[in-house]
Parts: C-alpha cells; sequence; structure tokens
C-alpha cells in the first residue's frame, strides 16, 4: 500500500516537473518570434500608423490578440497550439514595437531597455521562488486578479482619449504589480499541478512577463528618459 502511494506521488511530481520544464522550453523559444516581430515592427513603423487610429488600432490588436488567444487555447492538446503561440508571440510582438521605438527616442534608450530586461528576470526569480514556496490554493487570489485586470483594460483604453500623463505612470505601476502577481500565480498552478498542459501554462507565464517588462519600460521612460 505505502510503495503505491509513493509511485503514485512520485509519478505526480514527475508530471509537475515535466509540465514546468516544458513551459519554460516554450518559453525561451517564444522569445525568437517576439523579437522578430519587434524588429519587422519598428522597421514598417508600426507606432506612427497606430498614431493616426489610436483607438481603431488598439482594437485591432486586441482583437487580433484575443482571437489568437482564443486559439491556442482551443488547440492546446495539439502541436498546433504551439505554432499558434509562436504566431501569438510574433504579433505581440508587433504590438512592442510601439513601446521600444518610443523607448528607443530617449538617448538612453537601451539602457532603459536593458534595466527592464533586467527588472524583469529579477521580478520572475521573485516570484518563481515565491510560488514555489507556497503549498495552500490560490484559486481565490485569480478570480481578484482577474477583476483588476478587467478595470486596467478599461482604464486604459480611456486614457487613449484623456491622454493623461499621471493615469499612464498609475497604470504603469498598477500593471507592473498586478502582473507581477499573476506570475506567482501562474506558477504557483503549475507548480501544484492546477495546470497541466504546457502549452497554456507557457501562454499565461508568458503574458504577464511581457506586460511586466512593458510597464518597466514605461516607468523608465518617465523616470529615467534623457533627451538629446
Amino acid at each position: 500500500m505505502d510503495r503505491t502511494l509513493n509511485t503514485g506521488s512520485l509519478d505526480l511530481a514527475q508530471s509537475r516537473n515535466k509540465v514546468l520544464r516544458n513551459t519554460y522550453n516554450l518559453l525561451a523559444l517564444s522569445m525568437l518570434p517576439t523579437a522578430l516581430g519587434a524588429w519587422l515592427g519598428m522597421e514598417l513603423h508600426i507606432a506612427g500608423m497606430l498614431r493616426g487610429s489610436p483607438l481603431m488600432g488598439t482594437l485591432i490588436m486586441l482583437g487580433v490578440m484575443f482571437g489568437l488567444m482564443f486559439a491556442v487555447q482551443r488547440f492546446r492538446d495539439s502541436s498546433t497550439g504551439v505554432f499558434l503561440l509562436l504566431g501569438f508571440t510574433f504579433v505581440m510582438g508587433l504590438m512592442l514595437s510601439v513601446t521600444l521605438e518610443r523607448t528607443l527616442r530617449f538617448s538612453n534608450g537601451g539602457t532603459l531597455i536593458a534595466m527592464a530586461a533586467g527588472g524583469t528576470t529579477v521580478i520572475f526569480l521573485a516570484m518563481s521562488a515565491l510560488a514555489s514556496s507556497i503549498k495552500r490554493d490560490l484559486s481565490g487570489m485569480g478570480k481578484f486578479l482577474f477583476i483588476g485586470t478587467l478595470l486596467v483594460i478599461v482604464a486604459s483604453i480611456a486614457n487613449i482619449f484623456f491622454q493623461l500623463p499621471a493615469l499612464q505612470l498609475a497604470l504603469s505601476v498598477v500593471v507592473c504589480g498586478l502582473f507581477s502577481a499573476w506570475l506567482m500565480y501562474d506558477l504557483n498552478r503549475i507548480i501544484t499541478g492546477g495546470e497541466t498542459n504546457y502549452v497554456t501554462a507557457t501562454l499565461a507565464v508568458y503574458l504577464d512577463l511581457y506586460n511586466i517588462f512593458v510597464s518597466l519600460l514605461q516607468i523608465l521612460g518617465i523616470f529615467g528618459g534623457e533627451r538629446d
């Protein structure tokens, strides 16, 4: 009886470790289409295109993003889901080019990008350690995070019209904190077996890191951006 329980526990631990390992591997791979999308977006000057009609451009990009997210969820159990995920990260790279182009207008833009990447890495390591140490069920936390995310999306769309620097700064700070919490929550679900599909796990962790990186870039640009 004890041997059966031990074998079952070992199999469960191996399964969770496999999901976590595959998630990290796919997450690393997803950085390639993200970088390609960001480069292409800057070459095509997508920021300029969106500036002409910011609301319509934002809604189109959000429509494509949510459409691909739905498709990834739909095909998460097949190789198609992996390719859709990589396509999604390419689109996110195109969106990222807007923030990168804005940051590179500063004379120290390259330094700001490196600092944001370093900050994102530090947050990732910290949240990974925290997620590993928490053993209790965090499902209740997910509901509050979801509501917070919806409020941030609404406020971000509203600020397209208001263009308030103070609101933009507040949103960036909130997004950084909110998605740091999401990152801990999502990693904890993988570690504790709440998430058993590495494709959807990668999608969740990727979105967390993406939003943390962008919010850090915006905060650093506001406080540390230097003009020539």
